[in-house]
């Protein structure tokens, strides 16, 4: 079961980026978020604040696109999927998401809606454009994300 934990409009690259921070503060290894949004709603905006607040090289931060897979080092590995180019469900076994998912890792999923069994212990995150500038974000947690998250956006 869902638990949505926050509805908010954000303005810019910005406070996506201080979201995907306040985020950071609850990860922890074999942590999954999936990401849903058009081209450029602000998900791999999101994951340069999610490494910025896992103290990771935030530089080294771009749409894992044609690459399909881009891993972060640190105490705290972050992984990038990108599945939006990936079509057919063999596509997926070859791409090796298993190891990723539960491993010593977070595992970041853009264009999630394209993966049949997403882990049950998820947060998934949905970027919707309003303008140019401006984003509505929705956070859903399942399984005990709600638990943690709720913490931290208190106050």
């Amino acid at each position: 079961m869902a638990v949505n934990l926050l509805e908010e409009e954000i303005s810019g690259e910005e406070k996506t980026e201080e979201l995907g921070q306040k985020i950071a503060g609850l990860l922890q290894a074999g942590d999954v978020l999936a990401l849903y949004g058009e081209l450029g709603a602000g998900k791999t905006c999101l994951v340069r604040g999610l490494a910025r607040g896992l103290s990771l090289d935030e530089r080294l931060v771009a749409s894992p696109s044609f690459s399909l897979i881009n891993e972060y080092p640190g105490p705290l590995p972050l992984v990038h999927i990108d599945c939006y180019r990936l079509i057919l469900e063999e596509e997926l076994e070859e791409l090796g998401l298993e190891e990723y998912l539960g491993g010593p890792c977070i595992t970041v999923i853009e264009w999630a809606e394209r993966i049949k069994d997403l882990p049950e212990e998820r947060l998934e995150i949905v970027f919707t454009i309003r303008d140019e500038n401006r984003r509505h974000i929705s956070i859903r947690a399942f399984g005990n994300w709600d638990k943690r998250i709720k913490k931290r956006f208190k106050g």
